[in-house]
């Protein structure tokens, strides 16, 4: 969508410089040529009439699947089992002849063969929703008893290998929503009780190892960064469930080991993640690794910049934690292997080496490594060594505050508006969250208010004149910023 919005506005630019009479109409050919003007329409007409398919596909598939719920007693279990089969064979064959690349000898018009490739798709799709009603009705069949979670699980596994074997971005994210959805249910359906050690439970436990095993290689097998990035957010929110960090900083005899795998570990992987580690030719998804690390550190910080966070524990606390199935059982396997990954790309990222590919240590680099030594720190020092709570609650509003300058000043150096913005928004959150936390007086917190609010307009009015001053960015800054 980016890439075709950059394309009609230099189309219509292009236009405009040809009218002007800054091109000729040879230049604008080669300009038309390279970045294909003529497919604008059938590339937004497709998107269109993939997403009507995906609708319809989506509808047919649930209207198909009422109507033998409907008249599902009156079958039997033969007809039931041919029923269920023929429209998952039917679906998938006919969606992978019209998915399938044309053979080279087809004179079919371009769009009439996208239009056949995007309905085809649309068809796989049907077929890969239809698995989940074909294993819920089978399973009613034949009396076969289990969870609503693991109905998910095994439908996302099944949908993922369609993903791995026709290489579409559309299967993998699905086969991830429901994998994710299989684990939001089954991380409040018992997951704290003592039962048996099943596969299902084993594949919510280990989830983020999960993720990074499975999903991360049908990232690069499909290109696709949005793969990436919900495999990204969900490994990094999946991962305080994991550990249960945000309680265990409450607990007195909690090991700090947990916390410091909680709040330093995600951060350090994220940002030593590099794609040429895993011999790819580009970096595809580095720079989103690094701004999720960013978002990290800001949520982590303001998180934990609270007084509230640090106070001591309450016997009904103490109780709830040592009858915990973590307490008993910790992930110290997922907390080693992300270990020993993290310190192999911070290897990587560190050394110095003569390839022009590889990025140098830079200042960036230095600050992040910083803020995760720092952090560990700190959470090992009030856990092992003293109780005391200003040390951990000045420390991390100080280190708030410096990533928020640090934001800024990066902003500023590199004329991107998300960094400045996000810099402010942290300070003033900060200062907004302690007026409230502590006892000021309320003519005080009116006055922090007015204080911030006119400092929040008239930064970005500096701001806003501050990028008008500078020369006219390159077509690749723009888009960066």
């Amino acid at each position: 969508m980016l890439v075709d919005n950059f394309r009609r506005q230099l189309r219509q630019e292009a236009q405009l410089w040809q009218d002007e009479g800054l091109i000729d109409a040879d230049f604008y050919q080669i300009l038309a040529q390279r970045y294909q003007f003529n497919n604008l329409e059938t590339a937004a007409r497709d998107r269109f009439v993939f997403i009507l398919i995906a609708v319809g596909a989506t509808l047919l598939g649930l209207g198909v699947i009422t109507f033998v719920a409907a008249n599902w007693q009156a079958l039997n279990r033969e007809a039931k089992l041919i029923l269920l089969l023929s429209l998952f064979l039917t679906t998938n064959i006919a969606g992978f002849i019209l998915w399938r690349p044309p053979a080279s000898n087809n004179i079919s018009p371009r769009s009439r063969k996208r239009r056949q490739q995007v309905f085809g798709e649309g068809l796989l799709l049907l077929s890969a929703l239809t698995i989940g009603a074909n294993i819920a009705l089978l399973a009613q069949m034949f009396h076969i008893s289990g969870s609503s979670y693991e109905l998910f699980l095994i439908w996302g596994l099944a949908v993922l290998l369609m993903a791995y074997g026709l290489r579409l971005t559309s299967l993998g994210m699905l086969a991830l929503i429901l994998v994710l959805i299989g684990y939001s249910i089954g991380l409040f359906d018992g997951y704290f009780a003592q039962n048996e050690l099943t596969w299902a439970r084993l594949v919510i436990q280990h989830l983020p190892l999960f993720l990074g095993v499975v999903f991360v290689p049908l990232a690069y097998w499909c290109r696709s960064r949005w793969i990436f990035r919900i495999a990204a957010i969900a490994f990094v929110t999946s991962w305080q469930f994991h550990l249960q960090s945000l309680q265990v900083l409450t607990y007195r005899d909690a090991p700090p080991w947990i916390a410091i795998a909680a709040f330093a570990l995600p951060p350090a992987l994220l940002w030593s993640y590099d794609d040429l580690l895993w011999r790819v030719s580009s970096r595809l998804f580095q720079p989103f690794a690094r701004t999720l690390a960013k978002v990290f550190f800001s949520i982590t910080f303001y998180y934990l910049s609270f007084r509230w966070i640090w106070s001591a524990p309450s016997v009904a606390f103490y109780t709830e934690f040592q009858n915990n199935y973590l307490a008993t059982s910790l992930p110290f396997i997922d907390v080693a292997i992300f270990t020993v990954l993290a310190l192999w790309q911070w290897w990587h990222l560190l050394r110095s080496t003569g390839n022009r590919e590889r990025q140098g240590i830079d200042f960036k680099t230095i600050f992040i490594g910083s803020l995760i030594v720092i952090t560990a720190l700190l959470i090992f020092v009030h856990k092992t060594i003293t109780l005391i709570p200003a040390i951990p609650i000045i420390a991390f509003n100080v280190l708030l505050a410096v990533l928020g300058f640090e934001l800024i000043r990066e902003a500023l150096e590199l004329e991107q508006r998300r960094d400045f913005w996000g810099g402010l928004i942290l300070l003033t959150l900060q200062i907004i969250s302690r007026t409230l936390e502590y006892d000021t007086a309320l003519l005080f917190k009116s006055l922090v208010f007015v204080l911030c609010g006119v400092a929040v307009i008239f930064a970005g009015l500096w701001f806003e004149r501050y990028l008008s001053s500078l020369p006219v960015l390159s077509t690749s800054d723009e888009n960066r910023s």
